[in-house]
């Protein structure tokens, strides 16, 4: 299966710099060319079906209805 186009518009292509497995959920890091880190939190499932390893190219894409902002 191959993507031709998906309406997620932010799409950061990167590599996975750390991924934390949890029983029923994983955090997975992806690290892009510029240094900026996006965090996703997926099923532990999809991260064996993906085969989802430390150093893999992936495309993180976010889709949301809801941005969070906190005071620094």
């Amino acid at each position: 299966m191959s993507i031709l186009a998906v309406n997620a518009r932010n799409q950061f292509r990167g590599k996975v710099k750390e991924i934390i497995e949890g029983p029923v959920v994983s955090e997975v890091d992806v690290e892009t060319p510029s240094g900026l880190v996006v965090t996703s939190v997926i099923t532990t499932r999809s991260v064996h079906e993906l085969n989802l390893r430390v150093g893999r190219e992936v495309v993180a894409m976010v889709k949301s209805t809801d941005v969070l902002v906190a005071i620094l």
